[in-house]
């Protein structure tokens, strides 16, 4: 019974950090790991542990800026940053992340034809509605439940290596000793690879989550509580690196399906999801290709309203606006406006002529110029004392958010020095 109660209770504190590492692994990050699987087999694989703990820090980061002032990554830079900054990161936030909804539902819906046959658009603005109709109508409690169990979906990934035959000494030799090649290709694959997994729209979540968290528990932000603070640090430190790991660990495994079906057949080039989910239906089976196209349908209703739901607590923190899941539609109009526009749009990008899956390249250009800076003001924000009061950030992490943030920069210098 009592091991019962415990493992209930682990469970009930999992919450943001999980939600939000299963939503890194959204279908156009699925596309960006199938491609890397099958153009470079294993190779790539060891960048996955090396990203880890530099996602993890920088989400703790963001958890830790929401928890102890109560305010999100928007409201912040309104408080205590130039103006001009905090409308040039919205910005560049609200463009990337309609691009990325694009992208990420136009896969769910190709998955859907795929599978059943008929009109792509109807099922991906289908796909978008409901995604707008569950944020808009069901409770903050109900919806992060909903999100923990769509969490699942992604152990399909761990199905699909376990139905194919995957070398298992070079593939773990490869995840653990480092493999360089000093080409353009590979470079824009690492560099792939850490735009995929550290996110800004993830900071904007991340901390507006810990927030709705606070208002379901009714507690106080930690600077005015800060005897909290020790537990409170606690559970955020231990649900981030569980969620950030079960992401990258899911990643490794998409990694390994496609290096072990496409890569090894000589297919090495993967534009998106649902060619991945194809391409392994003659090769690894039709068990093989369900498996792999129900995890993007799971992952795509996971990640959609992750990337609707930071545009809105964005853009309404910046505007000065309510912002909260368990706020009923007509006292935060702009908040659910905004998730439902976003993603609309994002629907509606094919029909109107943009290819989604070539706009994800601009999509990963504003992500890079959008991180590295983002990540420095959100240091900024996590060291200053009038921001944090006396929880400023611990000497380690500051030691491990800067090292993130020049890892960042160094990622960004190297896509546009191999894009031109």
């Amino acid at each position: 019974m009592v091991a019962e109660e415990q493992r209930k209770s682990f469970l009930a504190r999992l919450g943001p950090g999980l939600i939000t590492g299963a939503a890194d692994d959204d279908p156009s990050g699925i596309g960006t790991y199938s491609q890397v699987g099958a153009q470079f087999g294993y190779g790539l694989s060891w960048t996955l542990l090396f990203s880890l703990p530099f996602m993890t820090v920088t989400q703790n980061v963001a958890a830790q800026i929401g928890s102890v002032t109560g305010r999100g990554i928007a409201a912040n830079l309104r408080r205590h940053y130039p103006r001009p900054l905090l409308w040039g990161a919205v910005s560049l936030l609200l463009l990337a992340n309609v691009i990325n909804l694009g992208a990420d539902l136009s896969a769910m819906g190709a998955v859907m034809q795929l599978l059943l046959g008929g009109s792509m658009f109807a099922y991906t603005l289908g796909f978008g509605v409901l995604c707008v109709l569950l944020e808009v109508l069901l409770s903050y409690q109900h919806y992060a439940s909903a999100l923990k169990f769509t969490t699942l979906s992604l152990f399909a990934y761990v199905a699909v290596v376990l139905s194919v035959h995957v070398p298992w000494g070079e593939a773990l030799q490869s995840l653990l000793i480092p493999h360089i090649e000093w080409t353009a290709a590979f470079a824009a694959g690492f560099v792939a690879i850490l735009g995929t997994t550290i996110s800004p729209y993830l900071f904007f979540w991340q901390a507006a989550q810990e927030i709705e968290e606070e208002r379901r528990s009714h507690s106080k932000p930690l600077y005015v509580a800060p005897r909290q603070a020790g537990p409170e640090m606690a559970r955020i430190r231990q649900d981030t690196l569980i969620g950030m790991t079960f992401s990258n660990l899911i990643a490794i495994f998409i990694v390994f399906a496609a290096a072990a079906t496409l890569h090894v057949q000589g297919i090495t080039t993967i534009q998106t999801a649902s060619e991945a989910a194809e391409a392994l239906r003659p090769v690894a089976g039709r068990f093989a290709f369900l498996l792999f196209a129900m995890g993007i349908i799971g992952t795509g209703l996971l990640a959609v309203p992750v990337l609707a739901g930071s545009a809105a607590y964005a853009v309404s923190e910046m505007l000065g606006r309510p912002a909260s899941l368990d706020a009923k539609p007509q006292k935060a109009r702009l908040f659910y406006a905004t998730i439902a526009v976003t993603t609309l749009v994002g629907a509606l990008l094919q029909y109107i002529g943009i290819n989604p899956v070539r706009a994800l390249y601009w999509s990963a250009m504003i992500n890079g110029v959008l991180a590295a800076p983002l990540m420095t003001v959100m240091m900024l924000i996590a060291t200053n004392g009038r921001a944090m009061g006396h929880l400023t950030l611990s000497r380690w992490n500051v030691l491990l958010g800067w090292a993130a943030t020049a890892v960042m920069v160094t990622a960004t210098v190297i896509f546009f020095a191999t894009s031109f």
